[in-house]
C-alpha cells in the first residue's frame, strides 16, 4: 500500500501548533485581570498578532470579549483571515477587529487588557524605542487596564544552543545562534521536519535583543504604569516548564526559563 502524500507546508500551521498556546494565554490574561482587578477583562488588543489565533480564541471563550490584532506585515493577518477566522460562528468573527499598521503609531480605542506575546517586542533593540512602545501601550488602555508580555532567559540563552521537540509527525527546532554580550542582540530560527521530508531550515528568524525582567520593568515604570508584577513558571520533576505561573518576587536560577510581566496602568 503506499503511502499517503503528505499535504503542502504551511509554516503558519506548524508554528500555531509547535509555539502558540492560544487557551493557555487566555486563561492566564483573564485570571490575572481577575486577581488584580476583582472582574473578568473582556475587550482584549493583541500586538505583533501574526495570524490572530489568540484574538480567534478569545472571542470563542465568551459572548462578550472582543478583540483587536495589529501586526505590520499583511501575510500572516491574511492568514488569519482565510484560515482562523472561518472557524469561528460569524457573531463571533464580527467581534474581532484587525488592524494592518505599526504599534508605535497606530491609535485604537482603549482595551482592558494589552498584551505582546512570543517574544515580539524584543524587535525593540534599544531602550528609547522600548520606552515609546511601552509609552503607547499605556496609552491605549482603560483606567484599570493591563499591559501583558512575556519575556524569557536564563544562563543558557548567553551562548549559542539549539532545542528540538517531536509533536506528532514532525520536530520542532529552535535554534540560537548567536549571542553578544555587549549588545545582547541574538539570532533565532526556527527549523522544521515532517517524518519522511528533509529539513526545513530558518523557516522563521528572529533578530532581537535579550531584555531582562529587571530592565522591562523599569522601563515600564519610567513609561507611565505604577505597577509591575512578575509570575514565574512552576518546573516539573524532569526540569521542564509546567505552564502554572505564580506571582513571585524572587525568581530560580535556571537554565531557561519563561515568565509574563504583568503591568498596571
Amino acid at each position: 500500500m503506499k503511502k499517503r502524500p503528505l499535504p503542502p507546508f504551511d509554516r503558519y500551521e506548524y508554528y500555531h501548533k509547535a509555539v502558540q498556546s492560544t487557551e493557555a494565554d487566555c486563561q492566564f490574561i483573564s485570571d490575572a485581570y481577575k486577581k488584580i482587578r476583582g472582574k473578568r477583562p473582556h475587550d482584549l488588543r493583541e500586538d505583533f498578532c501574526g495570524g490572530f489565533a489568540l484574538c480567534c480564541e478569545w472571542v470563542r471563550r465568551n459572548k462578550d470579549n472582543h478583540a483587536i490584532g495589529i501586526d505590520l506585515d499583511p501575510e500572516p493577518l491574511e492568514y488569519g483571515r482565510t484560515h482562523y477566522l472561518p472557524k469561528l460562528r460569524a457573531e463571533q468573527a464580527s467581534r474581532i477587529k484587525t488592524v494592518q499598521g505599526s504599534v508605535l503609531t497606530t491609535s485604537l480605542r482603549p482595551v482592558d487588557v494589552e498584551i505582546a506575546f512570543n517574544f515580539s517586542y524584543y524587535i525593540f533593540k534599544s531602550r528609547m524605542m522600548l520606552r515609546r512602545y511601552f509609552k503607547k501601550a499605556h496609552k491605549g488602555l482603560r483606567n484599570d487596564g493591563l499591559f501583558i508580555l512575556d519575556c524569557f532567559g536564563g544562563y543558557g540563552v548567553m551562548q549559542k544552543n539549539q532545542e528540538s521537540s517531536k509533536i506528532r509527525n514532525f520536530t520542532y527546532y529552535w535554534d540560537q545562534t548567536n549571542y553578544d554580550p555587549v549588545t545582547a542582540n541574538a539570532l533565532f530560527h526556527i527549523h522544521f521536519k515532517r517524518k519522511g521530508e528533509a529539513k526545513r531550515e530558518k523557516v522563521f528568524s528572529y533578530d532581537w535583543r535579550l531584555w531582562t525582567i529587571p530592565e522591562l520593568r523599569e522601563a515600564l515604570l519610567e513609561s507611565g504604569f505604577r505597577k509591575t508584577r512578575v509570575f514565574w513558571e512552576g518546573t516539573r520533576r524532569n526540569g521542564t516548564g509546567d505552564g502554572k505561573f505564580k506571582e513571585v518576587e524572587r525568581g530560580e536560577d535556571c537554565t531557561a526559563w519563561v515568565s509574563y510581566i504583568v503591568a498596571e496602568k
